[in-house]
């Protein structure tokens, strides 16, 4: 029972925290900004379609609907590749802690842990711009929900005026096309009084903030992967001069024995 707890106990210390943490962080950014952002893109379609009669164009044109079916499989491929990043970085994080708590045992600090320790904190770097430039993109759509959720909220508040929605502001359909809905209409009412516009509105929030939880792990990931570089960095310092020292003293005892031999040869 004791050598089972003491196993238990061991095992627990191993695991690097602050590395698991970041990584729970991570899928929950990343599960949070593709299941809401997914679902929010196609609300909008439906908002486009239903409200806005916005009509899909042919196959081969480059439309609204066209460029919402590319960021779906850029979402797609974003939910996979962070999935397999996150464990790469808690293996990373196992490895480094090993390495740094067993320095004189099974665990030898390399040229290439280092340097593989070194590609992580560049390519964790690279990874935290591109979630700054996502959670940037990803609120331009909260901003646009908001003025239309605004725009329905204030409609009884400010009557007589003509507070008209134009999705040609936005680029989301070219100039020549008008699809504007404007307060009072019946397509108006339907759409402020739908499901999919608050749905729609609040999923692109929730998408951003798994956005936002995205980069704060990437900065918390930085953080460990600094420190624990700093430390194998400080080990493998420490662990050639124990070798050095380890060496002269193994010198200087020689040199004590051989003269010791000396003296009992002489002296016989």
């Amino acid at each position: 029972m004791c050598g089972c707890l003491e196993c238990c106990i061991k095992c627990l210390g191993g695991i690097p925290y602050p590395s698991l943490i970041a990584t729970i962080l991570l899928y929950a950014g990343v599960a949070l900004f593709c299941g809401c952002g997914h679902e929010a893109l196609s609300g909008t379609v439906t908002i486009l379609q239903n409200y806005f009669e916005v009509v899909r164009g042919p196959v081969d044109s480059l439309d609204v609907f066209t460029m919402i079916d590319i960021i779906k499989y850029v979402i797609y491929g974003i939910a996979s590749a962070f999935f397999v990043y996150g464990i790469l970085l808690m293996v990373e994080g196992f490895f480094t802690s090993g390495a740094i708590k067993d320095l004189y045992g099974d665990f030898k600090i390399t040229t290439c842990g280092r340097c593989v320790s070194a590609w992580f904190i560049m390519l964790t770097y690279i990874f935290m711009l591109a979630w700054l430039g996502v959670t940037a993109f990803t609120s331009l759509p909260v901003f646009m929900y908001f003025n239309i959720w605004s725009i329905c909220q204030n409609t009884t508040i400010l009557e007589g005026a003509t507070l008209c929605l134009d999705p040609r502001q936005y680029g989301i359909v070219p100039i020549g096309e008008g699809k504007t809905v404007c307060a009072g209409s019946e397509k108006f009412y339907k759409m402020c009084e739908s499901n999919e516009l608050d749905m729609t509105f609040h999923l692109f929030i929730c998408a951003l903030a798994g956005a936002g939880a995205a980069v704060i792990a990437m900065i918390h990931y930085l953080m460990v992967l600094s420190a624990n570089w700093a430390y194998v960095k400080d080990a493998c310092r420490m662990q050639k001069y124990e070798d050095i020292k380890s060496k002269e003293e193994q010198e200087l005892h020689d040199i004590h024995s051989t003269r010791s031999k000396e003296r009992l040869n002489a002296y016989t």
